[in-house]
């Protein structure tokens, strides 16, 4: 969806040595790496390890957006040590192969995608994709879905606190929200309006080697 952004700049990229990678049916200009061809061609045997295992778990993963905690905003390294540390996330807080985690975070923030996607991998867990977050359809989509988990950034909360009352909001079967930026007085109105969900409110930077949990509520 982004491409036509990212096409101007092509020749500048090239020169940098920069590859594009292109989830899609294209075309595309020469020198942009169609992803989606790639993947249906691709074996479903693994490679030896040798070819995947990262010669120094320290090494730069990949680059992930950061809002700028530590200056303007970036594309941040994250080493293969702090990817694969991001697996265990789900499991921290109380969350098991049993549950339904709903997503409605952006997958360029290491929350969506690490903590997110590869949380939900760690623990072999069902993970519900949503393109972007509606606070009318968030219980309805609960319902439909079976949601026991979810991850959210405090606004979000927020958002659903403020909606006009409907019945059956204290239908569904979410047990935790987890997630940042949860003010006090929306974590009392949340709980009072939609029943007792365990809240666990985490802190962490993309930059940062330190990740607080509050575990007392």
């Amino acid at each position: 969806d982004l491409f036509a952004l990212v096409e101007p700049i092509l020749p500048s990229l090239r020169d940098d040595d920069i590859v594009v990678w292109v989830l899609g049916s294209g075309p595309y200009p020469p020198g942009v790496v169609a992803l989606q061809e790639l993947l249906e061609a691709a074996s479903e045997e693994l490679e030896p390890e040798e070819v995947w295992q990262p010669g120094d778990m320290n090494d730069t993963c990949l680059y992930i957006f950061t809002s700028g905690t530590t200056g303007l905003p970036k594309a941040a390294c994250v080493s293969h040590l702090k990817s694969i540390m991001c697996l265990s996330f789900y499991e921290l807080v109380g969350a098991s192969s049993r549950d339904v985690i709903y997503l409605a975070l952006p997958l360029y923030h290491m929350a969506g995608s690490l903590l997110g996607i590869v949380g939900c991998i760690g623990i072999r867990a069902t993970c519900v994709l949503k393109e972007k977050f509606s606070a009318s359809q968030f219980w309805d989509d609960c319902r439909a879905e079976g949601v026991t988990v979810f991850q959210y950034i405090g606004e979000l909360c927020r958002y659903l606190v403020n909606q006009p009352q409907r019945p059956g909001e204290r239908e569904h079967g979410l047990r935790l929200a987890v997630g940042s930026g949860l003010r006090p007085d929306v974590w009392q109105s949340f709980l009072r309006r939609f029943g007792a969900i365990r809240i666990v409110e985490t802190y962490g930077m993309t930059e940062g080697n330190v990740t607080l949990f509050n575990y007392t509520g």
